[in-house]
């Protein structure tokens, strides 16, 4: 009895590992099938192709399926798969830069901001969530808000020049027309024919 319950399970085992092996393999073939249908843009289909092996727990399915729906204009699907593979993977960076996507093509600003803020809670020297976080700021023309993440982002990188210009224009804003004269030198050394630059050198001059 006992050999006949042993065989018996390593049955059961090479039954298991086969049938998770095929599902991989569809997977696989699914996502390759997306891709194939993405470069001829049409991301429902592709994203068809995807929901045929969906499995809510599968981080990587629900990240692509978000990029792939919110392409497709499907906004508010889009941030549901995209918001699934958050949770699923509390620390990632690109499934809430993914997020971030829908949620602005929905114009839910106050969401975007927040997500920003919680990738600058993971990771504080993100330049790109520093950067675009500042930009909508200084877009709302709370300057004291913008500095320090502009601040940030040239503390980084010294001669950025996207980074010197906007923290340039926000000092120039709060009346610390000083170091926006250098800072606006700095972007020009960058690029000397920067116009934005000139501009800001011309109001101060």
């Amino acid at each position: 009895m006992k050999q006949i319950a042993v065989l018996f399970s390593l049955v059961l085992a090479t039954l298991s590992y086969t049938m998770a092996q095929t599902n991989e393999e569809a997977v696989v073939n699914a996502f390759k099938k997306s891709y194939e249908i993405e470069k001829q843009g049409n991301y429902k289909k592709a994203a068809d192709e995807l929901k045929k092996v969906y499995s809510e727990d599968s981080y990587e399915i629900n990240l692509r399926l978000g990029w792939l729906t919110y392409n497709a204009g499907l906004f508010q699907e889009s941030a549901s798969y995209y918001q699934k593979a958050v949770t699923l993977k509390p620390y990632s960076e690109e499934a809430r830069f993914g997020l971030i996507n829908p949620r602005a093509a929905q114009a839910k600003w106050s969401e975007v901001i927040n997500i920003y803020k919680k990738i600058l809670e993971i990771d504080p020297n993100n330049t790109i969530a520093n950067y675009k976080l500042g930009l909508i700021y200084y877009g709302q023309k709370k300057y004291s808000d913008a500095k320090p993440l502009f601040e940030k982002i040239v503390n980084l990188y010294p001669f950025d020049h996207d980074g010197l210009l906007m923290l340039a224009w926000t000092y120039y804003y709060m009346g610390q027309k000083n170091k926006a004269k250098v800072l606006f030198y700095k972007t020009l050394m960058n690029n000397p024919y920067d116009k934005s630059a000139q501009e800001g050198l011309s109001l101060i001059k």
